[in-house]
């Protein structure tokens, strides 16, 4: 059996696509499994053993550059990698029309949902076949089903991510245990207060955590920078990238997240999270997984401090 996984981006969809593999293996334990996937999220697919070949896409960048001669190149070179090997199956478990149009592309019997259970109905014309999954599912539990309705095998037990992070060591971190602030998230209104996370930092320092703070663009890094000064023993992590935020994640004792993919890795590596919502509904895209997990709050429901702690303290003491 040889597959091919369609579902490019963003980060914590890609995350959520993981227990798909592990389901599959389960079933047919020899299945050559690929992936399409966005460029910047290719790490994460990598970080599965049953994945073979990672092709990525650069579907964002592409379209800022789309009239650009090495853009179409670039698109050709995808044409062929796809097309470079006959699949039985090509699944689009992302079901909109960018993943449809790219999963087109490949040689196989193209699987998808149908256009009532599709984030865009439109590209459930590129399927051979269609699924219909209720959209009221949690975003990883739609994953399972769709690819056990596309490909006939039960679903059993909880979503098994079947990832683990890359060995290593950070000569930055010394050796103390410690309790990662997950403070960046993609729009201002998902943020926490930062009076928020001092308070927090403030009384985890207290029981002898330190705090690490990864951060990404210069705006996150600043923020991390803020918050490492007023919070004792804090640390401000280095730029890194994200199989050494794998690492980095899967050695804390637990890790406290806003809306971000960071936090969905974080569970997905079974690191006890709680995740921090304010500006969303975290229902059908909370932190899901078999370990310690926690989602507070919701749109407009800011989790408070003691919240957090009440939580921590089933995994910290």
């Amino acid at each position: 059996m040889r597959i091919l996984i369609v579902k490019t981006s963003s980060l914590g969809d890609v995350i959520h696509n993981l227990p798909v593999i592990t389901d599959i293996r389960r079933r047919w334990p020899d299945a050559a499994i690929d992936w399409c996937v966005e460029e910047s999220f290719s790490a994460i697919p990598r970080l599965h053993p049953g994945v073979g070949r990672v092709l990525p896409v650069a579907v964002r960048r592409w379209r800022k550059q789309l009239f650009d001669g090495g853009t179409w190149s670039e698109m050709g070179a995808l044409r062929r990698s796809l097309r470079e090997r006959d699949y039985d199956v090509v699944l689009d478990t992302q079901g909109l029309f960018k993943s449809a149009l790219i999963a087109s592309q490949a040689i196989g019997l193209k699987l998808g949902y149908d256009a009532a259970s599709a984030r865009e109905p439109l590209a459930a014309r590129f399927y051979d076949r269609h699924v219909t999954v209720s959209r009221a599912l949690h975003a990883v539990v739609r994953n399972r089903e769709l690819a056990a309705g596309a490909l006939g095998y039960p679903l059993r037990g909880d979503p098994d991510y079947g990832i683990a992070a890359p060995a290593g060591h950070f000569d930055w971190l010394p050796r103390q245990v410690y309790v990662v602030f997950l403070t960046a998230t993609s729009r201002d209104d998902k943020l926490w207060p930062e009076a928020h996370w001092i308070t927090l930092g403030k009384h985890l320092a207290t029981m002898g955590f330190k705090i690490v703070l990864p951060a990404g663009n210069p705006v996150e890094r600043q923020r991390a920078s803020r918050l490492a000064a007023a919070i004792p023993g804090a640390l401000a992590a280095p730029a890194m990238r994200l199989p050494e935020l794998a690492t980095l994640l899967a050695g804390a004792r637990a890790v406290v997240g806003v809306d971000t993919g960071l936090s969905h890795l974080a569970v997905a590596l079974a690191v006890p999270t709680i995740a921090l919502y304010t500006a969303t509904d975290p229902g059908l895209t909370g932190v899901l997984g078999a370990g310690f997990h926690r989602n507070l709050g919701s749109k407009g429901r800011i989790p408070a401090v003691s919240a957090v702690i009440d939580e921590l303290k089933t995994v910290l003491t």
